[in-house]
Formats: structure tokens, sequence, C-alpha cells
């Protein structure tokens, strides 16, 4: 139970990071962060590998750049359905 708390905060966390690093909103908020950071970190570790410091099963590094990329692809399909 608690390893699963801690999923959840360091999820939320990387996802925060990653949006203050591209400077886009992840859309739903606290649990859109939430959900950006876990899909990232899983993002990450399959286009990355598992490197790096490691906090609650999260490889910091991949996990932030994948939550990076997840952040992008999304403001990017975002955008494009707002125009039409």
């Amino acid at each position: 139970m608690f390893s699963f708390l801690w999923y959840i905060i360091i999820g939320g966390i990387l996802g925060w990071l990653a949006g203050l690093i591209v400077k886009r909103d992840v859309p739903g908020g606290i649990l859109g962060n939430i959900l950006a950071g876990i899909v990232g970190a899983w993002l990450g570790s399959v286009l990355l590998g598992d490197w790096g410091w490691q906090v609650s099963k999260f490889y910091v590094f991949p996990a932030l750049i994948g939550s990076i990329i997840l952040i992008l692809i999304v403001s990017f399909i975002m955008r494009a359905t707002a125009k039409k």
C-alpha cells in the first residue's frame, strides 16, 4: 500500500517537473501530472532503458525525459484538435 502511495507521489512530481521544463500545462491538473509522470516513466524506460538515480521504482532521468516527450505529444494533439 505504501509503495503505491509513493508511486503516485513520485509520478505527480515528475509530471509537474516535466510541465515546468516544457512550460506547458498538462490537461487534468494534479491527476494529469500523476498520469503524465507514470506513463512518462514507462515511456522513458522503454525508450531509454533503466539508468540513473532510482526513487520508488522510477529511474528519474528516463522517467523525466519520457514525461517531457508525453507532455509535448499531448499538447500537440490538444492544439491540433482545438483548431478544428
